[in-house]
């Protein structure tokens, strides 16, 4: 197939598979959740930096402890918590599911086992995530926050300086890897033979990689969308409680904008649905179709 008759069949099992977009759907609902709730706490944290003050992590946990009652203060940390797992786990657990899937679609198999291949695969999808994890922006943000504010000297910026040249290094080797996923999913291949294996594909076929990447960043603009509400929901949440917290309790506040900030992010987690499940589509299509070609480092007799 060519990388235009990848991106179209990948395009078709995207609309066209409701199962799988369920899988795209939840995943995205929570990792845009993780990355809503910390934009918060770095504009909050920011604000206290402009101010020459030091923001701690539970100045905000003290805060809530001292203006709502013992019960919803308990009830709001123990929801809290609860959600960060489930951010935090969730997300590897789909991906699992939307390769395994997507290969069955691909293959006209009936799209059975999503929990079997969430689970099954969960421990792999992990270690490769956490392989590339400062290729995270949101990590590398977090980070370099915590330097920012605990770290005193020029010596911090030399830091973050450093932070920032690793960020770039392993977005690179994220490329490299990015047939890894496909591999372990469709191929069974443990997680180091599956890096391996991207690797040998990305230099093998570079040419078609690289038009496919292209193809994929020209109709795919998942990254400017998730920029943009990424900002736009913090901005609307942080607003809403600035203006609500004079005339209503701390309690009622946080239950207003918190449910606001929910409901948005429920919209909007179900058009990243499609681009999340495209996206995965078009690197499993492409894993499967080189897979049927020989082997480049393998000479016949």
């Amino acid at each position: 197939m060519t990388p235009r008759e990848i991106i179209a069949e990948a395009w078709t099992i995207t609309r066209r598979e409701k199962t799988i977009r369920r899988w795209g759907f939840f995943s995205s609902f929570f990792e845009t959740l993780f990355l809503a709730k910390l934009l918060i706490y770095q504009a909050w944290f920011i604000y206290g930096y402009l101010q020459h003050r030091t923001v701690g992590f539970f100045d905000d946990v003290l805060w809530l402890y001292n203006n709502v009652s013992q019960t919803a203060f308990y009830s709001i940390l123990a929801t809290f918590f609860v959600l960060l797992f489930i951010e935090w786990v969730f997300p590897r657990l789909a991906k699992g599911a939307i390769i395994g899937l997507t290969a069955k679609a691909v293959k006209k198999e009936p799209l059975k086992g999503g929990f079997i291949l969430a689970f099954y695969n969960f421990v792999q999808m992990f270690a490769i995530h956490e392989i590339f994890v400062l290729g995270s922006i949101a990590n590398v943000v977090t980070l370099s926050s915590l330097v920012l504010r605990y770290v005193d000297g020029d010596v911090k910026f030399i830091i973050v300086g450093t932070l920032a040249f690793f960020w770039l290094l392993s977005s690179i080797l994220h490329f490299l890897a990015s047939f890894a996923e496909p591999a372990v999913v469709v191929s069974r291949e443990s997680v180091f033979a599956a890096v391996g294996t991207s690797f040998k594909f990305i230099v093998s076929y570079t040419g078609h990689v690289l038009f496919l990447w292209l193809l994929l960043f020209v109709i795919s603009i998942r990254i400017v969308i998730n920029v943009v509400f990424a900002l736009l929901i913090p901005a609307i949440v942080i607003g809403l409680g600035v203006a609500l917290i004079n005339v209503l309790s701390p309690l009622a506040t946080i239950l207003i904008t918190s449910s606001i900030g929910l409901i948005l992010i429920f919209i909007a987690s179900y058009f990243f649905a499609y681009l999340h499940v495209f996206k995965d589509a078009v690197w499993t299509i492409t894993y499967i179709e080189l897979k049927k070609n020989k082997d480049l480092t393998v000479i016949d007799a």
